[in-house]
């Protein structure tokens, strides 16, 4: 019996990974974040599976859901959004399988950020801007690691995307404004690759008003940085006629 941590993609079932699709559809027990993780993406559950929202649920209780399967000689899904090295809590539950001595496995997804970008027709590391994209997100009620705060990441004015952070949007343009400047272009991606997906376009200045006006306070990443900048992009050392590579000699 093994649990089975499964990147369930941004929410489009299509984005889930073949693997992911495969084990879905023959575990007998299925687990699902279902604050973020559509139910469509489970559907595929086989005939008679347990399939439960752990939405309600805390670890306790879901770990008692795994416990039991591997007493039954059960495989699980444990299915969350994105990937689940992101923001997705797994860490803890594994230390509980440890003790518990139950085998898991990780099984990768595609992040919202990497959908962000594929939305957006985005390079995140184009040629000439930045070459580091900071993933991270406003403290909230959880709080960051003391060297960790926006103000300081924002210092490298590097890319950054910002998770689990859009409710705190006034907060984040405080800590930004200094080290981007208020013309700096932001794109807020909401429900990237669902149906009901926005992609929001404003400046740093008017972050806020704009994200009130949309009425978008959850599930939305905020992307800031040089990559959003039409004129900072040039043509990279890679495909340029006259550079030598360890495929191709330069003209």
């Amino acid at each position: 019996m093994t649990v089975y941590f499964i990147g369930a993609g941004p929410g489009d079932p299509d984005l889930l990974t073949l693997r992911g699709h495969r084990l879905i559809a023959r575990c007998p027990v299925c687990l699902y974040a279902g604050s973020l993780v559509p139910v469509e993406v489970v559907a595929g559950a086989p005939a008679g599976a347990k399939v439960v929202n752990t939405a309600n649920l805390h670890l306790e209780q879901i770990i008692a859901h795994m416990a039991e399967a591997h007493a039954a000689g059960s495989d699980v899904a444990r299915v969350h959004s994105g990937d689940p090295s992101l923001y997705g809590a797994i860490a803890e539950q594994m230390r509980h399988l440890d003790d518990l001595r139950i085998p898991y496995e990780v099984v990768p997804g595609v992040s919202s950020f990497t959908a962000a970008a594929a939305a957006l027709k985005l390079e995140l590391t184009p040629a000439s801007a930045n070459q580091t994209v900071i993933l991270t997100r406003a403290p909230g009620r959880t709080g960051l690691p003391e060297n960790e705060s926006l103000a300081d990441l924002a210092r490298h004015r590097a890319g950054l995307v910002l998770f689990l952070s859009a409710a705190q949007a006034t907060a984040v343009v405080e800590a930004l404004l200094p080290h981007y400047g208020p013309e700096a272009p932001v794109v807020v991606a909401y429900l990237v690759s669902r149906p009901e997906q926005v992609l929001l376009r404003c400046t740093l200045s008017t972050l806020a008003e704009e994200m009130k006006a949309a009425r978008i306070h959850l599930t939305a990443l905020i992307l800031v940085g040089p990559m959003l900048e039409a004129d900072r992009a040039r043509n990279s050392h890679l495909y340029d006629q006259a550079f030598t590579h360890r495929f191709r000699k330069g003209e």
